[in-house]
């Protein structure tokens, strides 16, 4: 699958993988802060922003595209960094393909199996007439009832696009999406190790990643180093400054 990508800087490579429901664009200021000194490539991985839509939706296949998209434009020894589901790809693509990338940055998720709280979220946005919205406010009102706070559902409505026929259709694929949403929570797809230089960020206010995590974290990737940040799940958006400084001072050394 050809996916979308986004691409700003010089340098060095760094590829992001955003999260579930998430894109490229949500990764725009963390990007323009790396590009000084990296030439990021932000990616939408299947199912999500400007990619092709598939009724396939699962690591191996993320794995599968992530690996067509870096022969094709010929990415040498990049820097790979994933947010939650993201994170679970690039974890993925580190033990199926350890000798094409350099170095990993794993944001707030484990190497591990989750019971998923999203099937909420996808019931909310099920529950927006899409054919018949007038309005955002109409799908935020709808949406309200089932995802109380704000920011999140300011990110979720990001999805949320207007037709040239007017009205408006999702980016992402909602349908395969819901139908496949526990294949998200899965366990780590590959076996191995990858031996590299990693790192983990977590939010403090997180549950994501916990103590008792890091015992198998380190089983699989033996180079890794954990690093907190103040913040809750969504690190590198509740603090992107702070964040790109972490990132960059690590692998900086």
């Amino acid at each position: 699958m050809k996916l979308f990508f986004r691409e700003l800087g010089q340098g060095k490579p760094i590829i992001i993988l955003h999260g579930l429901f998430g894109s490229s664009d949500n990764w725009l200021t963390q990007a323009k802060l790396f590009a000084p000194n990296y030439k990021v490539f932000s990616v939408d991985q299947r199912n999500h922003g400007q990619s092709p839509h598939s009724d396939d939706f699962d690591y191996s296949s993320m794995v599968a595209d992530l690996d067509e998209f870096i022969k094709d434009q010929r990415i040498s020894d990049p820097v790979m960094i994933g947010h939650s589901m993201g994170g679970k790809t690039a974890m993925n693509f580190a033990l199926a393909h350890p000798d094409t990338i350099s170095k990993l940055v794993v944001v707030d998720i484990s190497p591990k199996a989750y019971n998923l709280e999203h099937y909420t979220i996808v019931e909310g946005l099920k529950a927006i007439p899409i054919d018949k919205l007038s309005s955002r406010n109409e799908a935020d009102d709808v949406l309200s009832q089932h995802v109380p706070e704000p920011d999140v559902r300011q990110f979720l409505l990001k999805n949320l696009q207007r037709k040239s026929t007017g009205g408006f259709s999702w980016k992402i694929n909602l349908p395969v999406i819901a139908n496949k949403l526990s294949n998200v929570g899965v366990d780590l797809q590959f076996a191995g190790q990858f031996g590299k230089p990693t790192l983990f960020i977590r939010g403090a206010k997180s549950k994501y990643v916990r103590d008792e995590d890091w015992k198998r974290i380190a089983e699989i990737f033996p180079a890794a180093q954990l690093q907190t940040m103040d913040t809750g799940h969504w690190v590198q958006a509740e603090k992107p400054q702070e964040f790109a400084e972490v990132v960059m001072q690590w692998l900086s050394k």
